[in-house]
């Protein structure tokens, strides 16, 4: 529906969820809309033959609007395990103590000076346990590889969903593998070595780690955590856009601006707003804006054109979105245009340009590809797609601390002085 609607729609007759996944009715290929059985962990239709063809999780709501109300919401954690209804796990005592989300929003208004608005917000994702928005998704992944009896569980990452899925992990108490790209940036590998994973640093890209990833879950029976083709993940993904429409029930944007990269973040976030409204617990559903590197657009073209051609030997400086061969770009589209959304590119000055711009005027520091949001919204001004009397929500998914080689690169040397000579008295 165009407007953000979902219909409420009951569990089938037929029980294809396992025992572990909550009130999910069903599980349905994005592309077929067939339903299919519940993966254990990462998987494609097996129908299609198509690497987009990513499975899509749909949940009873009509049971969820009976235990998820606006008064059950009050007296629960500020975790979000709060919307655990809408969680593809059971309730678990050994998760629910894991701190995730509840992130702040703050008010920017120098910097939607800057940016060409009338009103600019900033979800501070970076308030996560590993300073991301990945650990949404990873706690859910972890969980639901603890209920399924995994032994291991694997990802490949650029560097945010790996640290994240490391904490979780060792929160866990359960044994985790990472594949990173050859310049995954040192404060996330930090993260990981600290965190106790057995971090494997591929000699190349991350498409590369990918492929390395997907072919040793599969020969070792590793639990497969790569939110691009397992479903679940997304749906931790999506608690930033419940909790968005929670908090901002009587004062709602009109836009939320997130930066892109595979596009599970996008696909969840506008999810999660649909489904607040189709509850009854938010008045409407924001119009959502994905930012992409104008070097790595694969996702924005496909939503211009049907299919993600890009260069696959460009890069960005935003290593978290520098995602050339994006695998759930189809989800991402069908949402964003479920939301009446749109996509606009930042090139990598305009993003570098943003980050300072976020760091002094508003006093956060996010990442490169934190920034590429706010630069989303300054770019969409100029072209037209958002009006100056625009009221925008950007999420910041990543603290600056991440990655301060580019930040250092921009941000000028400080100024070197001598110390006073003491004087006798």
């Amino acid at each position: 529906m165009g407007d953000g609607r979902i219909a409420l729609s009951r569990r089938p007759s037929g029980d294809v969820s396992s025992p572990d996944m909550g009130l999910v009715s069903r599980l349905v290929c994005v592309v077929c809309r067939q339903e299919l059985p519940a993966p254990d962990s990462a998987g494609t239709c097996p129908r299609c033959a198509d690497p987009s063809a990513v499975l899509e999780v749909e949940f009873d709501l009509d049971a969820v609007a009976r235990s998820m109300t606006r008064e059950a919401l009050a007296r629960r954690t500020p975790f979000h395990w709060r919307y655990r209804e809408l969680l593809p796990v059971e309730p678990d005592e050994r998760a629910f103590a894991w701190p995730v989300g509840g992130t702040p929003i703050v008010e920017a208004p120098r910097l939607a000076a800057w940016a060409g608005v009338r009103r600019l917000r900033l979800k501070l994702e970076g308030s996560n346990p590993t300073a991301s928005f990945k650990d949404r998704a990873s706690s859910v992944g972890v969980l639901h590889a603890l209920q399924r009896g995994a032994t291991r569980i694997a990802c490949a990452s650029t560097g945010n969903a790996a640290s994240s899925l490391a904490g979780y992990a060792a929160m866990a108490g359960l044994p985790a593998t990472i594949f990173v790209p050859e310049r995954a940036p040192d404060p996330k590998l930090a993260q990981l070595l600290v965190y106790g994973a057995d971090v494997r640093r591929v000699l190349g890209t991350y498409a590369e780690a990918y492929e390395m990833c997907g072919a040793e879950c599969a020969e070792h029976g590793w639990y497969n955590r790569n939110c691009a083709i397992n479903p679940y993940l997304v749906e931790g993904k999506k608690t930033a856009g419940l909790e968005i429409a929670e908090q901002t029930r009587d004062d709602p944007p009109h836009w939320v601006a997130v930066s892109v990269g595979d596009g599970c973040t996008i696909a969840g976030l506008a999810k999660g707003l649909q489904e607040m409204h189709g509850l009854g617990l938010a008045p409407g559903v924001p119009r959502v804006l994905g930012v992409q590197a104008a070097t790595v657009d694969a996702v924005a073209r496909a939503f211009e054109r049907g299919e993600p051609s890009s260069d696959a030997g460009a890069t960005t400086v935003a290593d978290s979105i520098d995602v050339p061969v994006p695998r759930n770009w189809r989800k991402a589209v069908l949402r964003v245009r479920a939301v009446d959304g749109a996509f606009v590119r930042a090139s990598d000055d305009e993003i570098m340009d943003a980050l300072l711009a976020a760091g002094r005027l508003a006093g956060v520091f996010a990442e490169p590809a934190a920034a590429a949001a706010v630069a989303g919204v300054k770019r969409a001004v100029a072209s037209g797609t958002l009006g100056r009397d625009a009221d925008v929500l950007a999420v910041i998914t990543g603290h600056g601390l991440k990655d301060v080689r580019s930040a250092m690169s921009v941000a000028g040397a400080p100024t070197e002085v001598r110390p006073r000579a003491r004087t006798r008295g």
